[in-house]
């Protein structure tokens, strides 16, 4: 059995008059910010797969998650 992925939670938290509002997730927030950088830094001539793109952003938000675990 694989062990579950850690999201970190919800990346923005709010009450709302229905209760509470979680949207994305920290890992998805983290993940997107990676993808900013990423994608910024990428010369022309550089070749990237979509999928390559998404995986290593994940990595890199799983890596941060990690870290934030260790130093709490």
């Amino acid at each position: 059995m694989s062990k579950p992925i850690n999201t970190g939670g919800p990346a923005f938290p709010h009450k709302t008059s229905l209760g509470y509002c979680h949207g994305m997730t920290l890992r998805d927030y983290l993940a997107a910010a990676a993808l900013q950088g990423l994608l910024a830094s990428i010369q022309p001539n550089q070749l990237w797969s979509g999928d390559d793109v998404a995986v290593t952003c994940y990595r890199t938000a799983d890596a941060m998650l990690k870290a934030r675990e260790g130093s709490r």
